[in-house]
């Protein structure tokens, strides 16, 4: 559910919000900003589901495995 709220800021910050975030965005910008403070989160009940997605899980693996040739010392 959504709830309306009403703040207020200087000027700047509103003008820059405007111009940078965009109109219809900021409220979500906000949101996403403020939320890790404000939510409480279980991070490793979190990973634990994750780490249970097997197909997540060997679509990450895969992942990785393909940064190995980023690293190599083999000139380019």
């Amino acid at each position: 559910m959504q709830k309306k709220l009403t703040i207020t800021m200087n000027e700047q910050v509103y003008e820059g919000l405007h111009r940078v975030i965009g109109r219809r965005k900021i409220s979500r910008f906000i949101e996403s900003l403020v939320r890790p403070h404000v939510v409480d989160q279980d991070l490793e009940a979190a990973y634990q589901r994750m780490a249970q997605d097997e197909a997540r899980e060997a679509e990450a693996l895969e992942w990785t495995e393909a940064l190995i040739g980023d690293v190599s010392d083999a000139p380019r």
